[in-house]
């Protein structure tokens, strides 16, 4: 019999109290001033009578630019993951000293690159705000009604959120820029691990239904980030320029962590827990097959660029 969302939060409070304290021998106080270039920024148009800004005043490449800003924004929605968490989660407990850890943690981040991309005029400090106000008037709500498939889910996004800077930081061709994101990456990293040993012991509570939870969110997953406007072409040309693609996604995403599950390992599933796991293995087949396509046609388009 499937095990209740109150009994397996009550099940999993010792293997959280036991991740915090794994999380706070791991983690590293930093501090976001720190990584910002302040003697590199002059005064904008406006009260103190700067300059505007102009797309010369960037040293950041277009897809890099591009992809700052979808991490900037899916950053700055942390009110609404915050809600979304605690929700599911609580407040009480290892599972509320983690919520609010986890907030204060995410919360640097935003912070951090927000202050780096408008001190080194990387953006338009004028577009990003406006996009900033539209995206977090529209808010995020989760896609996914149980606490397996949110804990799914975040085990997953993590990991994405930290190539996606790591990869950005590198496609900025900015020391400062990719030291920042490289830092950011590291928190995201340990909040996977949280999030996936968690998971990893639902398997063992109940098997069926968190191999259930798993593929509901594998074969539906989507960024956080993916409602901010204009996020198809957006995606679009990170995904040319090779910084998040479907190929990472499955490669570097996905299956690390259904390996460190082993998800096609388990034994004594029913036949609910077999189907799930069959539904599995089929939308990853699946999703191969599209990602060699993908990345087969961008090295066409680039030889075909190259030849011109």
């Amino acid at each position: 019999m499937a095990m209740s969302q109150t009994e397996l939060l009550h099940e999993l409070e010792p293997v959280v109290a036991g991740e915090l304290d794994r999380h706070h021998q791991m983690a590293k106080e930093w501090f976001p001033h720190e990584y910002v270039p302040w003697s590199e920024g002059r005064d904008f148009d406006g009260f103190y009578q700067g300059e505007a800004w102009q797309e010369s005043d960037s040293k950041i490449p277009e897809a890099a630019r591009v992809s700052l800003i979808v991490n900037l924004l899916t950053e700055d929605n942390l009110p609404s993951y915050h809600h979304e968490i605690a929700t599911t989660f609580g407040r009480d407990g290892a599972w509320g000293t983690w919520v609010h850890r986890w907030t204060a943690e995410e919360d640097r981040h935003g912070t951090a690159i927000r202050d780096y991309l408008t001190v080194t005029r990387a953006v338009d400090p004028v577009a990003l705000e406006r996009a900033r106000m539209t995206h977090m008037e529209a808010g995020y709500i989760t896609d996914y009604g149980t606490m397996l498939q949110q804990l799914a889910y975040v085990s997953f996004q993590e990991l994405a959120t930290r190539i996606a800077h790591r990869n950005t930081g590198k496609a900025s061709g900015d020391e400062g820029c990719e030291r920042l994101l490289a830092r950011i990456a590291a928190d995201e990293n340990l909040h996977m691990l949280f999030y996936r040993n968690l998971l990893k012991a639902a398997f063992e509570l109940d098997p069926n239904q968190t191999m259930r939870a798993v593929t509901d969110v594998v074969t539906t997953f989507q960024m956080p980030g993916s409602s901010i406007e204009g996020f198809t072409r957006k995606a679009m040309i990170i995904a040319h320029e090779g910084i998040y693609d479907l190929r990472l996604h499955l490669d570097d995403v996905l299956m690390p962590v259904l390996r460190q599950w082993a998800v096609f390992d388990k034994t004594g599933l029913d036949a609910e827990g077999e189907r799930a796991r069959e539904e599995l293995a089929a939308f990853l087949a699946k999703t191969e097959t599209t990602a060699a396509r993908f990345v087969a046609r961008r090295e066409e388009r680039k030889a075909r660029a190259a030849l011109r």
